[in-house]
C-alpha cells in the first residue's frame, strides 16, 4: 500500500482500486463507525462520492475502506491553470447546490451539533451565550451539507467527473452555515481572494443574502476553535466574537 495523503490523526493509503483510511488509536470505534454510517447514509441519495466497501481493523486500528478515485482535485487544478479560476469557482459552487438539495432525514443536526461545539469552546459565558441565542434564532433547514466543502475534497476525474470526498462532518441544515464554513476554511488556509470569489459566486448563484451567510461565521469560527490548532486561534477568536465580526 501506498500512503497517498496525512492528516493529524489519519492516514489515507491507495490499494490499487480502493483508498483506505487508517484513524490513530485515538479515534474511538464508535467514531469510526458513525463516520462510516454517514457516508453510507448519503451514498444512498446519489451524490458522485467513493463507495464504502468495509470498515476493518489494521495492525490494531480501525480502518474505512472505500474507492479510490483517480484524479486531482480542484484544489490541484485552481493552483496549475489560475486563469480559469472563475470556471472552477463556478464548478464548485454547482456541485456545492446539487448536495444541498439532497435529503438525508437521518443524518446529524446542524443546528444541534454547532450548540455542542460551542459549549466546548474556551470562549467566556457571554459569547457562548450570544452564539447559543444566535443559533437557535437561525431557520431550521433540512438539507445536506458536507461541513467541509473545499476544493482539496472534490476530485475531477481525467474524464471530467466530479467526486466529493471527506464526509465525516456531514449534517443536515442551512446552507450559509455550509457556506460559511467554506469560507472560513480558505481564510484559514491563506485563501483570501479565493473565499471572497467563492462567497460571491454562492450567494449569487443561490440569491443568498450575503448577510446570511455571515450571521453563521462566529458560530462556525467557534466550532473550529474546538480542534485547537494553535495557529488558527487569534482568527477564529475574533471570528467568534459575535460583537467583533459585524
Amino acid at each position: 500500500m501506498d500512503i497517498i495523503y496525512e492528516t493529524k490523526g489519519k492516514k489515507i493509503y491507495r490499494d490499487g482500486n480502493l483508498a483506505i483510511k487508517v484513524f490513530d488509536e485515538e479515534f474511538s470505534k464508535a467514531e469510526v463507525l458513525n463516520e462510516a454510517l454517514n457516508q453510507a447514509r448519503v451514498e444512498e441519495i446519489g451524490i458522485n462520492m467513493p463507495k464504502i466497501h468495509e470498515i476493518k481493523k489494521i495492525d490494531g486500528k480501525w480502518a474505512i475502506v472505500s474507492d479510490f478515485i483517480e484524479g486531482k482535485t480542484l484544489a490541484q487544478l485552481i493552483e496549475e491553470n489560475p486563469d480559469k479560476t472563475d470556471e472552477f469557482i463556478n464548478k464548485f459552487v454547482d456541485i456545492q447546490i446539487e448536495i444541498l438539495s439532497k435529503r438525508s432525514p437521518l443524518l446529524t443536526d446542524l443546528r444541534d451539533k454547532m450548540q455542542r461545539k460551542i459549549s466546548s469552546t474556551n470562549l467566556d459565558a457571554t459569547t457562548r451565550y450570544e452564539l447559543h441565542t444566535r443559533v437557535n434564532s437561525m431557520k431550521k433547514h433540512n438539507k445536506v451539507c458536507h461541513g467541509d466543502f473545499v476544493p482539496s475534497n472534490v476530485i475531477i476525474t481525467p474524464v471530467g467527473d466530479a467526486y466529493v470526498i471527506d464526509w465525516a462532518h456531514v449534517t443536515q441544515g442551512n446552507g450559509a452555515a455550509d457556506a460559511a464554513r467554506t469560507y472560513l476554511m480558505l481564510t484559514l488556509n491563506h485563501k483570501e481572494e479565493l473565499a471572497e470569489k467563492y462567497l460571491e459566486t454562492y450567494c449569487s448563484k443561490t440569491d443568498t443574502a450575503k448577510q446570511l451567510v455571515q450571521l453563521w461565521m462566529p458560530i462556525v469560527a467557534a466550532s473550529q476553535s474546538v480542534k485547537g490548532i494553535p495557529e488558527e486561534q487569534e482568527l477564529l477568536m475574533r471570528w467568534a466574537n459575535v460583537a467583533d465580526y459585524q
